[in-house]
């Protein structure tokens, strides 16, 4: 029999160059908010306390660090050569727009790092971890090398834990990571795990017309395959993601749909034919599975969307019970407020919402659920992991310490483009790894 797990919500660390950068089609906040002024100090500090709340709920809580950016790497295998205040200085003045992609801090959305199925699920007995290579945005697909490395040097025993290399750099096997991914689990039945995607490379489907469908079918297909998915404790499925709802600007599926052991809530543009995908679900996992359909007549999309109220964390608590940790904006938005009212107040599991001031990370489209990957892990497990990456208050007062005295409290596109900034954060992250005990998983550090 397998060992019992936990769930272990892994937050990114906001980094030092936090930007609204508007480097994301298909991202209705990143968009909208382009060009305006961030603050990265905010940004992480916003981040740390969603941590601290969701750690002292009862819940497994850990962290993971953010990348160096600029990505100096990057330029120089663009063309930019000299010494690193040279690269910038020439890429500001060459191409601002690559200076601009490769200083974005995008890998603060850890539900995009990687894919993992728990060892009760495997046929290893194994933590299977595989990153994502985030192939249709660039300002992403520099980010997987980096995760790569964190994450070996995290889960580094491989007694317990397969941390795969990322799927082939390809628009064939473009992967998101489990923003497209939930695994529903109820006692007696096997775990469900749902692969959703957004378009296939080969076969003929349906497709958004306004934005890009990031995820390919071939992708979700390969992961599970690389999971080893054990045929009598877990299945695969494989729902596509609605066009209507990635044109709506639900470029992931945690935009639209969010799944916690055996409840699901989502949105009726979440997935094409969502109702079928409902009874499959039930015939799966039985009488124990439950879950909130939110219609578009009484949740227009484009509220969704907005306010993020299925970009929510839906947690299991100590007693079984679970509640949302929302964003304050679906507090603030009288439909999804509504619709969430409705969760705790139906026969399912929720029984409380919790809402958050997250704006900073909001305003570059990016809710509770972006900010973590969710990773079950059995005691023996935790202990095999040496880094200092599980949360404690003694480690979120290091963590606050270390953000105030290294982030800016305001920057501008504009700043990307002074060599100190990346200098501050080279200084940063240093100091950061020694303090989470991760090695040397930088590229200025090797």
């Amino acid at each position: 029999m397998p060992s019992p797990s936990r769930e272990y919500n892994f937050d990114g660390l906001v980094g030092p160059t936090h930007n609204y950068g508007g480097l994301s089609p298909g991202n209705v906040a990143s968009l909208t908010h382009g060009g305006r002024p961030s603050n990265p100090r905010e940004a992480a500090l916003q981040g740390l306390a969603k941590m601290k709340f969701v750690a002292s709920l009862g819940v497994g809580q850990a962290v993971l660090p953010p990348h160096q950016r600029p990505s100096l790497k990057t330029l120089r295998r663009l063309g930019f050569i000299g010494t690193d205040e040279e690269v910038i200085t020439r890429a500001a003045r060459e191409a601002e727009h690559l200076l601009r992609l490769c200083s974005s801090a995008a890998a603060m959305w850890t539900a995009n790092a990687a894919t993992c199925a728990p060892s009760e699920d495997t046929e290893d007995g194994r933590v299977h971890l595989t990153p994502a290579n985030l192939q249709e945005m660039f300002h992403r697909v520099i980010e997987a090398d980096t995760t790569w490395a964190v994450l070996r040097a995290i889960f580094s025993d491989e007694r317990h834990f397969v941390v795969h290399e990322p799927l082939p750099a390809s628009s064939h096997f473009a992967d998101e990571g489990a923003a497209n991914h939930t695994r529903l689990k109820v006692p007696g039945r096997p775990a469900v795990h749902l692969f959703a995607w957004g378009r296939s490379a080969w076969q003929p489907t349906e497709r958004p017309h306004q934005f890009p469908a990031r995820q390919t079918l071939e992708a979700s297909q390969a992961l599970a395959r690389l999971h080893r998915l054990h045929p009598g404790r877990a299945i695969a499925l494989f729902p596509q993601q609605d066009p209507s709802g990635i044109d709506a600007g639900a470029f992931h599926t945690d935009v639209l749909a969010v799944g916690n052991d055996g409840y699901l809530m989502l949105h009726e543009r979440a997935f094409v034919d969502p109702r079928a995908w409902i009874k499959t679900l039930q015939d799966s996992l039985g009488d124990a599975f439950r879950y909130t359909l939110a219609t578009d007549r009484e949740l227009p999309v484009k509220d969704a969307v907005a306010a993020y109220p299925f970009n929510s964390q839906v947690l299991t608590l100590p007693d079984g019970t679970m509640a949302v940790v929302a964003p304050i904006e679906s507090q603030e938005q009288p439909a999804p407020r509504r619709f969430l009212e409705r969760v705790v107040a139906e026969d399912n599991p929720v029984k409380a919402v919790h809402y958050l001031d997250l704006r900073q990370s909001m305003h570059n489209g990016g809710g509770p659920a972006c900010l973590r990957q969710r990773i079950r892990l059995t005691d023996e497990e935790v202990r095999a992991v040496k880094a200092n990456v599980f949360f404690t208050d003694t480690l979120h007062r290091q963590l606050e310490a270390w953000v105030k005295k290294h982030y800016r409290d305001r920057l501008v596109p504009e700043d990307l483009k002074d060599p100190a900034l990346a200098r501050e954060g080279m200084a940063a992250l240093d100091e950061l790894t020694r303090l989470l005990g991760l090695g040397s998983v930088y590229d200025f550090q090797r």
